[in-house]
């Protein structure tokens, strides 16, 4: 299993436990999720954020 689904199921995880029932509860874990998601392809180098963060390259 890499970070990127290693992120992913955390992300469920912690978003199922912290939002137990009804629609919120599943936009919530939605959003943990790919939240999880997007940390874990960072960690594995798949994604690059550094535009995002501004330590991009220099002009």
């Amino acid at each position: 299993m890499n970070a990127t689904q290693t992120g992913l199921l955390a992300g469920l995880v912690l978003g199922a436990a912290g939002a137990i029932g009804g629609f919120s509860a599943f936009l919530i874990a939605l959003l943990v999720g790919v939240v999880g998601l997007v940390v874990g392809l960072v960690l594995d180098g798949r994604l690059d954020i550094s535009g995002v963060l501004g330590r991009g390259k220099d002009r």
